[in-house]
């Protein structure tokens, strides 16, 4: 069941209505079930995994409370994290490491023939592992409190608007929030309406739609050259970007109908003047947590210039290689830990956000820098990765024929309505997040004038409507990792 289907569309009120009609203390049951339900449409033998994950950061947490000694609290802590990582590195990157030991032997001329398991990667793995993981090493350092509830624990590991791409909520936030009584909040519900129309506008209105061109040229990037890979790869950056925060924002905007608020996942990331601003509104939740539970655990920033660098690249390694068991991933993270090392040698501390033109091309720069790390990214392999980035400036010319080429390529210009739709999609893209920098967009729209603010309804949904592809069946890109 993905967010954007019909079964969605049956499923998300009837529980909506059944939660409000339920006792308080029967709340926590049907989330519960209606989590389960959620994840077990994807493929039903793998909840045996997620129980498995619930059950063993459950168990340990209270153990860990139970150990005085610090040596016990330890062995503990490592226990739980080989068990919970072990089922991710199995299902996840079992093929990845056996694949790229058999290419080291090679170059040695030891011949190995790698074990290959055709194996199913169960949806949202990552993400409910490393916010278990948060929870057990919280507990660890006395943050939070080992919860006995069972059931509730269970609730709060499988909460479904976020159960299978984030955002990878904290122990301190959702927690107590799926314990707690709730009053029906219909500004809050409405808010949360609105969010997910904006999350749907993302996804269908311009991720899907730049999908196709992005999919058929990375599909055989080799067919392609010149301005039509510079297009492609503009394309999936905001693809990939519309396509996530569109799913966070349904994810965040269900989760209000239900009086739960949780973390803010996107903030206008490619409004960025720096990669490391760029990395604080990104993917927020992933990358808080591999500040909090690698970088800072490493040494943070507190140690010599040779370690810190050492500390920062370790984290975007594993954050790359988190997002996928191939070398393209890691190379991705490398591209943006070895920016971030450069930047601090550079610009040290000076980082504040400047305005006028400076601004505008800090953030151009920005955005091309983080286009061309998506090539890595999005190829199937590196050297695709190369063939992109080697060939994206043949033919280049000054008298339009290199940009003339590339429309032609990627069949733009065909359908000039449609194309403008399109474009004036990411155009009110960019005038949200730009205006969302400094004020909450749909508080500010809520608190327009009753025609002024249904005639932007009325627009976004005619926008929507128009731009749903023919039979549409994406998935959200996330769902891989």
């Amino acid at each position: 069941m993905i967010f954007n289907s019909f079964a969605y569309a049956i499923f998300l009120p009837i529980v909506f209505f059944l939660y409000w009609l339920l006792p308080q203390k029967y709340r926590w049951v049907l989330l519960l079930i209606a989590s389960y339900y959620f994840y077990m449409s994807w493929n039903a033998k793998y909840v045996v995994l997620i129980l498995f994950t619930t059950f063993i950061s459950y168990s340990t947490a209270i153990l860990l409370e139970k150990q005085e000694s610090k040596r016990n609290r330890k062995l503990v802590l490592t226990g739980a994290a080989i068990l919970c990582l072990g089922v991710l590195f199995f299902f996840k990157y079992f093929n990845f490491f056996n694949e790229s030991i058999a290419e080291i032997l090679k170059l040695f001329s030891i011949q190995m023939n790698p074990i290959t398991l055709k194996l199913l990667l169960p949806v949202g793995i990552s993400f409910y592992t490393f916010q278990s993981l948060s929870y057990v090493i919280d507990v660890y350092r006395g943050s939070v409190r080992a919860e006995r509830h069972f059931g509730i624990y269970a609730t709060f590991i499988s909460f479904f608007p976020q159960l299978v791409a984030g955002p990878i909520e904290r122990t301190g936030n959702l927690l107590p929030q799926i314990k707690a009584e709730h009053e029906f909040d219909y500004k809050g519900a409405t808010y949360g309406l609105k969010l997910m129309a904006w999350g749907f506008f993302k996804k269908i209105a311009i991720a899907d739609n730049l999908a196709k061109c992005v999919n058929m040229v990375y599909k055989c990037p080799q067919n392609y050259s010149g301005f039509a890979l510079v297009l492609a790869t503009m394309f999936f950056a905001l693809q990939i970007y519309c396509d996530f925060s569109g799913y966070s924002d349904i994810a965040i905007g269900t989760a209000r109908l239900f009086g739960i608020n949780l973390m803010t996942n996107f903030k206008s990331p490619y409004f960025s003047q720096s990669v490391k601003e760029f990395w604080s509104r990104w993917h927020i939740s992933l990358s808080t947590w591999f500040r909090d539970y690698i970088y800072i655990p490493l040494g943070g920033n507190r140690v010599k210039k040779p370690r810190q660098i050492f500390n920062l690249l370790t984290t975007f390694l594993a954050s790359g290689l988190w997002h996928g068991a191939n070398w393209t991933f890691v190379i991705w993270g490398g591209i943006h830990g070895l920016a971030q090392v450069a930047e601090n040698s550079i610009l040290g501390n000076g980082r504040q956000r400047s305005s006028g033109i400076k601004a505008w091309l800090r953030m151009a720069f920005i955005f091309i820098f983080a286009s061309f790390a998506w090539i890595f990214f999005i190829s199937n392999s590196v050297s695709d990765a190369g063939y992109v980035i080697s060939h994206m400036f043949e033919g280049f010319s000054l008298n339009g024929s290199y940009l003339k080429q590339g429309f032609e390529a990627l069949e733009l210009g065909k359908r000039p309505v449609d194309d403008a739709i399109k474009l004036f999609s990411v155009m009110l893209l960019a005038v949200y997040d730009y205006v969302s920098l400094k004020k909450d967009v749909i508080e500010l729209i809520s608190s327009q004038k009753t025609l002024i603010r249904w005639a932007v309804y009325v627009i976004f949904i005619f926008l929507i409507v128009m731009c749903v592809p023919v039979n549409n069946k994406s998935q959200f890109i996330y769902f891989q990792f």
